[in-house]
């Protein structure tokens, strides 16, 4: 689709091009909220795969956490603004 015919779509129909912008965040907030929560899951079953019972509810290092809390806080924040972005094309 050319540029032009985006613009064109955009024209006459605003709201519904800034509400598929807005479904568009939040699906990519979801992803990275889900992708997360199974790479944080697939992280404690491969360390209690390697070590014993006892050892499974031992937390992860540092770095898994820290990197872990970003992409949440990345996820929700996208799905904030999704939220925002959908609000405002009511307004349009």
């Amino acid at each position: 689709m050319s540029l032009q015919a985006l613009w064109a779509m955009f024209l006459a129909h605003p709201a519904q091009v800034v509400n598929g912008l807005a479904l568009f965040f939040a699906c990519a907030g979801a992803w990275v909220l889900l992708a997360t929560r199974l790479r944080e899951r697939r992280s404690v079953a491969r360390l209690a795969a390697e070590a014993d019972l006892d050892a499974a509810a031992t937390s992860l290092d540092e770095a898994s956490q820290r990197l872990n809390r970003f992409f949440y806080a990345f996820g929700y924040f996208s799905l904030a603004v999704a939220l925002g972005v959908s609000w405002a094309s009511t307004r349009l």
